[in-house]
């Protein structure tokens, strides 16, 4: 009895081994599994779009820069201008009031 048990159990013990180191095996013809790749594709063009996101933010960034600086050299100019103009005005208005003064004193 004791024999038939000790085989039996032995029996059971290599079948168990065998299971477990055939479940352990991995097959060299096994495609991988798709989602890993997937996955990193997903992050490629995460990671593209973020470059491009990047690249076209600079690009608005600097144009607006570009359009700020001749916005202001714009008015600049149209102030020296208005400046100008007002100067001459104050300049014709001195001269008429000198004419009035004189004027008044003849």
């Amino acid at each position: 009895m004791k024999i038939t048990m000790i085989s039996v159990l032995g029996l059971v013990v290599v079948v168990g081994a065998v299971a477990l180191g055939g479940c352990g095996k991995k097959s060299d013809s096994a495609e991988p599994i798709k989602t890993v790749g997937v996955a990193e594709q997903a992050g490629v063009a995460a990671d593209q779009a973020a470059a491009q996101t990047m690249a076209a933010a600079t690009n608005a960034a600097a144009k607006t820069i570009e359009a700020a600086n001749a916005t202001a050299e714009a008015t600049k100019a149209v102030a020296d201008q208005a400046v100008e103009k007002t100067g001459q005005a104050l300049e014709k208005a001195g001269a008429a009031v000198e004419k009035t003064g004189t004027d008044l004193q003849k």
